[in-house]
């Protein structure tokens, strides 16, 4: 191939963490606050194991004693337990087809690495949606003939009423963020199908808010808006989630021996191909529900289908300290 090729812009080590601050920058999930990440949570992603624990301390309950002169006290003692994220691996190859026109840039490197990462930014909101299904699903035990929806208390679904009852309406929105009580003020965030946005929108209840003259975004009742047509829709029923500050963990690995970012070229192929491939290891995890590794089939970690398995997922915090919340519901016509 004549010209300017991918082993002459490219450079593996520097590429990878530049695609990695774009995606993060670009990214709706990241700049809401929905998703959080730190070096503690990157560290986490880095390691080899498939799953890794997160221990925690359980919160103080039952109540203050009367202070009686010469009774002792009750001993109390503080309890703990684990939340297990798993990591997620994954990887996309392009050839220089695909990617020929960033060549012709000032900084290949930086127009082929924004490319990347805005690839990066649609996959990992798959991945969270993916996970969200799992965490709200319903867990079938054939054998024993049960069902178990393990994140009930988190989720308020309208759809079977009758009538308007059943639609999205304000009341209704407010009774979702009600699930968490006093801890619904940690709500900032919605995700929703844009199905449900336009119906909002032609209501007039989305309002856009402008940063400035390049950056603005939609919200609802003051939390911003992020439209994702991954969201469920089923037989005219829509999943809506709702979200607080950094309930999902983000970590960005960079295990031993792990190779991020190669570039390859096959030089049998009329005037040569050259290939860019990229990986990434992560953890995307929604804090407080823990990942059962119950039925994955391969060592390396879950797939995106398996990730939306509902037997993988158990909550282990209190169901207010889980900021997240789904409601089901369908929108009038």
């Amino acid at each position: 191939m004549a010209g300017t090729k991918l082993t002459d812009v490219i450079v593996p080590e520097l590429f990878n963490p530049y695609v990695i601050n774009k995606s993060m920058e670009l990214s709706a999930l990241v700049q809401s606050g929905i998703v959080t990440n730190n070096s503690e949570f990157d560290k986490l992603a880095s390691q080899a194991a498939p799953v890794i624990n997160m221990p925690f301390f359980e919160d103080l309950t039952g109540e203050s004693e009367q202070i009686i002169e010469g009774v002792d006290l009750e001993d109390n003692k503080i309890t703990s337990n684990k939340d297990v994220a798993c990591i997620i691996r994954r990887a996309k190859m392009w050839s220089a087809t695909d990617l020929s026109a960033a060549l012709a840039g000032k900084d290949p490197m930086g127009a082929i690495a924004s490319l990347v990462a805005d690839f990066w930014v649609r996959d990992m909101q798959k991945e969270l949606i993916a996970v969200l299904k799992g965490i709200f699903g319903t867990a079938e035990d054939v054998d024993a003939g049960t069902k178990e929806t393990r994140l009930d208390s988190n989720l308020l679904d309208i759809s079977e009423k009758t009538g308007d009852a059943s639609n999205w309406s304000v009341n209704s929105f407010i009774d979702a963020q009600q699930l968490l009580g006093d801890a619904q003020s940690q709500l900032t965030a919605v995700v929703m199908h844009s199905a449900v946005w336009s119906y909002l929108k032609k209501l007039e209840l989305i309002k856009t808010e402008r940063q400035s003259i390049d950056l603005s975004f939609d919200t609802y009742q003051g939390k911003r808006v992020i439209i994702d047509d991954g969201c469920p829709v089923e037989k005219g029923v829509y999943t809506t989630y709702l979200f607080g500050q950094g309930a999902v963990a983000l970590g960005n690995g960079s295990p031993v021996g792990f190779v991020a970012t190669e570039t390859d070229r096959d030089r049998q192929k009329g005037s040569g191909v050259d290939y860019l491939i990229n990986r990434k290891t992560y953890i995307m995890h929604p804090r407080g529900v823990s990942f059962t590794n119950s039925n994955v089939e391969k060592t390396e970690g879950p797939s995106r289908l398996e990730l939306a398995d509902p037997v993988n997922w158990k909550p282990v915090y209190e169901p207010k300290q889980i900021r997240i919340v789904a409601f089901k519901h369908k929108i009038g016509q």
